[in-house]
């Protein structure tokens, strides 16, 4: 599962001409060099849609975020910002071999959908694409209901064809999942009732 995630590239190139510039990531640099308490303070709106008119802001959230921000180490947190816009997944999305769900939210202000999760769609052989309209980049905070609804809803989907591939002495699945850039890989071990555990 891709959610709001950076891939393929977001670094605009002469292959990947739709990207964005890098002196939008020197700003991120800089932001996070000069004062990187009030940077992740500042983010936090675009972040979560809470600069967009209407927008119900939650405070907690807000503080969740800067906190999670400040608990990385500096040189993390500065390194992070080439490695998550620099780095092109292209050739890692051609070799996924398992149905993967890409959730995307098309008013991401981080990650726009555009050079991300519409391309990673059309690379991923078989990939589900869904866009939740007006969706910001943090919707697993503020639209998680709906989030979780739509995971719940692949899984199922996924459920089905488990056991049918079970029947074929397939035992287990592979379900890669890359939250807001982030990846991790779980092993879904399906039982012939159709059951789902992770490892």
């Amino acid at each position: 599962m891709l959610i709001g995630a950076v891939t393929p590239l977001m670094l605009k190139t002469a292959a990947n001409p739709g990207g964005l510039p890098i002196e939008a990531f020197d700003q991120i640099r800089a932001g996070v060099l000069a004062d990187r308490s009030q940077f992740f303070k500042d983010l936090s709106m675009p972040f979560y849609g809470y600069n967009r008119p209407g927008a119900k802001v939650s405070q907690g959230i807000r503080d969740s975020f800067w906190l999670q921000g400040m608990l990385a180490g500096f040189p993390a947190a500065y390194d992070c910002i080439k490695a998550f816009s620099e780095t092109d997944f292209t050739e890692d999305l051609k070799k996924f071999d398992v149905p993967t769900l890409v959730l995307h939210g098309d008013d991401d202000q981080i990650v726009p959908i555009g050079v991300s999760a519409l391309l990673s769609s059309k690379i991923i052989k078989g990939a589900t694409l869904k866009v939740i309209p007006g969706a910001p980049h943090g919707m697993c905070s503020t639209l998680k209901d709906q989030v979780n609804t739509e995971l719940l809803s692949f899984i199922e989907a996924g459920q089905s064809s488990c056991g049918r591939q079970i029947e074929a002495g397939i035992q287990q699945r592979r379900v890669h999942i890359m939250i807001f850039g982030m990846t991790t890989l779980t092993l879904v071990h399906v039982s012939p009732w159709g059951s789902f555990r992770d490892e």
